[in-house]
């Protein structure tokens, strides 16, 4: 799938949140109900205290399915593995300014293995952590919760963060998306759709929903 512009609304269903016994039909499902992306949260128990998966996951996602994987490291050393999930076939790594690397290197590697590069920062870190890079990346997510388990409740300490990554873009004329990731359903979508995000990453709200279908089409018409 080619990736929408940065006024594109985009749902995309976090595969933490799905039933991991069952993992193949859980993509199916998400597919089917209308992601345009799917989110896979890569955490290695050092950057964030929870272990989640690694490029095997990815891989086997990759070859049994048709959609944009939004892979995002939340893991220390993002640098090292980098090739490992170029490999395995994600779309879109996003890495974490916070994470032990040259977050310049890293984004230059990534766009020039021909991926799309986004960059992540957790609620405590400000803005201005990110700004150097902004013209480097494709996408920046702003973490709506503390990044390493699911489940929490969406932090709207964030919305002013997310309003000036837009001013920003807008001042220097640049095209990149805004994520948001954390606590997403319909209402915190509208809420961060109007400061200025347009992809929202939504894990139970999305995989323990009775109806998906009408979940992603709730959160992406918010």
């Amino acid at each position: 799938m080619i990736s929408p512009t940065c006024r594109d609304r985009v749902v995309a269903p976090s595969l933490l949140a799905a039933d991991f016994s069952r993992i193949g039909e859980e993509v199916g499902r998400a597919i089917r109900a209308g992601a345009d992306w799917l989110h896979l949260d890569v955490m290695d128990g050092h950057f964030v205290d929870n272990i989640s998966f690694g490029p095997a996951v990815v891989q086997a996602v990759h070859e049994h399915n048709d959609i944009f994987l939004d892979v995002h490291l939340m893991i220390s050393r993002p640098d090292h593995y980098l090739e490992r999930f170029l490999a395995a076939g994600a779309d879109m790594l996003t890495v974490h300014v916070e994470a032990d690397h040259d977050v310049a290197e890293t984004l230059r590697r990534t766009r020039k293995a021909g991926c799309l590069a986004g960059l992540s920062l957790n609620p405590a870190t400000p803005l201005e952590k990110v700004e150097p890079f902004l013209d480097q990346i494709d996408l920046l997510l702003c973490m709506t919760v503390v990044p390493g388990f699911g489940g929490q409740a969406f932090m709207e300490e964030v919305l002013p963060k997310i309003e000036r990554a837009a001013a920003l873009r807008e001042e220097r004329g640049l095209g990149y998306h805004i994520e948001v990731d954390g606590g997403i359903a319909a209402d915190t979508a509208a809420r961060c759709a109007a400061a200025g995000a347009n992809v929202m990453v939504a894990g139970s709200s999305t995989f323990g929903a009775v109806d998906m279908t009408a979940a992603v089409r709730d959160i992406r018409e918010a």
